[in-house]
């Protein structure tokens, strides 16, 4: 399990360096705008892949059992991801959803993190996803405090980017559901 938490405290260590206004900052003065940016992603993707491989050795050596969910919670989970893809593709792509929500990006992981907490009770799970949902969280606070959420405008793209949200987030959901979370993830949903 220390795979998971190194690559948990990298991944959004480094995805929390906006709420800590100063030392992105300074990154940003020593490093210029390109070398902030590259070491933000390099970093994103070591923990990214920590987690991965964490997680992976986690539930390969059997996890302790926190609580055993009820079967139905299953269904509610996937219920719950319906959104989680439309609001991934609305926080790339301007318009009303984007406006109303402010941060899709946010809402979607706290939804796909709760959701998952429903349905996986053993130890590594709930790390990851009490995680995520705790960053999420705090990041969401933060935004408002710092005034980083601004309202946006539509303007005419703004309907047919709804659309392409809606239409692409539920088309990438019934992947996942086909083929896709057993592929990437190990557990087939269908």
């Amino acid at each position: 399990m220390g795979l998971l938490v190194a690559g948990l405290i990298l991944f959004l260590g480094v995805h929390s360096l906006p709420i800590t206004g100063k030392i992105r900052a300074g990154l940003r003065s020593r490093l210029g705008e390109g070398g902030y940016k590259a070491l933000f992603s390099l970093l994103s993707l070591a923990g990214l892949a920590l987690i991965v491989l964490g997680y992976a050795q986690a539930r390969a050596e059997g996890a302790p059992v926190l609580y055993d969910p009820p079967i139905w919670l299953r269904h509610v989970t996937m219920l719950l991801m319906v959104p989680v893809f439309v609001l991934l593709l609305a926080a790339y792509l301007p318009g009303r959803i984007k406006a109303k929500v402010r941060h899709p990006m946010i809402v979607a992981i706290k939804i796909w993190a709760l959701s998952h907490l429903l349905a996986n009770g053993d130890v590594a799970s709930a790390l990851l996803f009490l995680a995520f949902l705790a960053w999420a969280v705090v990041d969401r606070v933060s935004l408002k405090r710092r005034g980083g959420i601004p309202a946006l405008a539509p303007g005419s793209a703004a309907a047919r980017n709804d659309s392409i949200a809606i239409v692409g987030g539920l088309a990438i959901y019934g992947l996942f559901l086909w083929k896709l979370h057993g592929w990437l993830i190990g557990v087939p949903l269908v």
